[in-house]
C-alpha cells in the first residue's frame, strides 16, 4: 500500500500575520498565572470572538439571554465538572481553569474548526495547562482533559477530535503516539460498591502507540511501544510492545512486524 504523508498548507500572508500576532499576544497574557488576570483576558477575548466587539458589561436593557451569555464568557461565572471532584488540587486547577474554559469555548466558536489556527492555539494553551507538552503536537478540536496538570504529551503526538484525556491520575502519552477520534483514556476508577471511592493510577501510552477509533484505555493500563488498541476495543490490561489488541475486553490478535529503517 502507498504511504501518504501530510501535505504542507498555509493561510494567506495577511491571515498568517494576524494569527501570529494574536497567538503571541495570548501567550504573553496567559504567561501571567494570576487566575483573575487570566479570567478577564478570556472574558474579553471570548466576547470579541462570539459577538465581534470589545467587551462591555451587560446592561439592564439587554435581554436576559444576552446577559447570561455575556456573563458566561467569564470563567468565574462558569463551573466545570473536574472542579467538583474531591481529589482536585484546587490551587493548581484554579490557575488553569480559565484556560481550559477558553479551550472549550474556542473549539465551539466559528474559529474552532480552522486547523491551521487551532493546532497552534491548543499547543500554546498546552504549555500553560499541561505538566508538559512536546514539539510538533497536533490536537484536533473537541479534545477534553480533566485537571490538565497531570498530563504529559511528548513530541510528535497526534490527538484527534473528541478525545477524552482523563488525567485525574498521571497520564503520559509518549513520543510519536496517536489517539484517534472519540477515544477515551482514563487514569481513575470507581469502587464497585461505593462510586464515591476513587482510585487514581498512572496510565501510559507508547511510544509510537495507537489508540484507534472509539477505543478505551482503562485506568492504570500501559500500552507498550508500537502497541495498538483496535476500534471500539477496551484495554483493561497492559498491551505488550508491538501487539495489536481488540475486543471488549481487548485481547491480543496479532504481533506487529516493523520493517527496519
Amino acid at each position: 500500500m502507498p504511504r501518504y504523508d501530510y501535505r504542507k498548507l498555509a493561510p494567506l500572508p495577511d491571515a498568517q500575520k494576524s494569527f501570529d500576532s494574536w497567538l503571541e499576544w495570548l501567550d504573553k497574557q496567559f504567561s501571567n498565572k494570576d487566575a483573575r488576570h487570566r479570567s478577564e483576558v478570556v472574558r474579553d477575548v471570548l466576547h470579541d470572538i462570539y459577538l465581534g466587539r470589545p467587551y462591555t458589561a451587560p446592561t439592564a436593557k439587554a435581554s436576559l439571554s444576552e446577559q447570561a451569555l455575556i456573563h458566561s464568557f467569564d470563567p468565574r461565572n462558569a463551573t466545570l465538572e473536574p472542579e467538583y471532584y474531591g481529589d482536585v488540587d484546587a490551587a493548581k486547577y484554579a490557575e488553569r481553569k480559565p484556560l481550559i474554559w477558553f479551550w472549550m469555548m474556542y473549539d465551539r466558536s466559528p474559529l474552532g474548526l480552522n486547523h491551521a489556527l487551532g493546532y497552534r492555539v491548543r499547543a500554546m494553551l498546552g504549555k500553560h495547562i499541561f505538566k508538559h507538552i512536546g514539539q510538533n503536537v497536533k490536537i484536533f478540536h473537541g479534545v477534553e482533559v480533566s485537571f490538565g496538570y497531570n498530563l504529559t504529551i511528548e513530541d510528535n503526538c497526534t490527538i484527534h477530535k473528541y478525545v477524552l484525556l482523563d488525567d485525574r491520575g498521571e497520564l503520559i502519552i509518549h513520543a510519536g503516539s496517536s489517539i484517534s477520534d472519540y477515544a477515551n483514556v482514563y487514569t481513575h476508577d470507581h469502587d464497585l460498591n461505593d462510586g464515591m471511592i476513587i482510585a487514581n493510577h498512572k496510565t501510559e501510552i507508547g511510544p509510537k502507540a495507537r489508540i484507534t477509533y472509539h477505543a478505551t484505555v482503562m485506568s492504570g493500563v500501559n500500552v507498550g511501544e508500537h502497541g495498538l488498541v483496535g476500534a471500539l476495543g477496551v484495554a483493561t490490561k497492559d498491551v505488550p510492545p508491538y501487539t495489536i489488541v481488540a475486543g471488549i475486553p481487548s485481547k491480543p490478535i496479532k504481533v506487529k512486524t516493523i520493517a527496519p529503517k
